[in-house]
């Protein structure tokens, strides 16, 4: 099992930013071959302070191995997704990997 986190931080100055990230995970990256598990979403707020609360936007991804994460980072669906739903509405990201 191979985990790959990422964690969006949106353009404020388009206020469908994050709407357009995460219709755009689910169109281009759900289906991609490797994934066990796929679940993008916008950030909950929390009262508890150890709570990161400046993002936008998190995937969370879980593959079979490390391999196939390998895969799907050069998988033309994964690509497609960056320019078009990343690069316009992005304007930091973060990646956690772990096994």
């Amino acid at each position: 099992m191979f985990s790959h986190v990422v964690i969006f931080w949106t353009d404020a100055a388009k206020p469908e930013a994050a709407d357009a990230v995460i219709a755009g995970g689910e169109q281009y990256l759900k289906h991609i071959p490797g994934l066990t598990t796929f679940h993008i979403g916008k950030m909950v707020g929390s009262h508890r302070p150890v709570v990161d609360q400046s993002y936008q936007v998190a995937l969370n991804t879980v593959f079979t191995s490390k391999q196939a994460q390998d895969d799907y980072q050069v998988h033309p669906l994964h690509l497609e997704f960056i320019e078009k739903c990343v690069k316009p509405y992005v304007k930091k990201v973060t990646v956690y990997d772990f096994q």
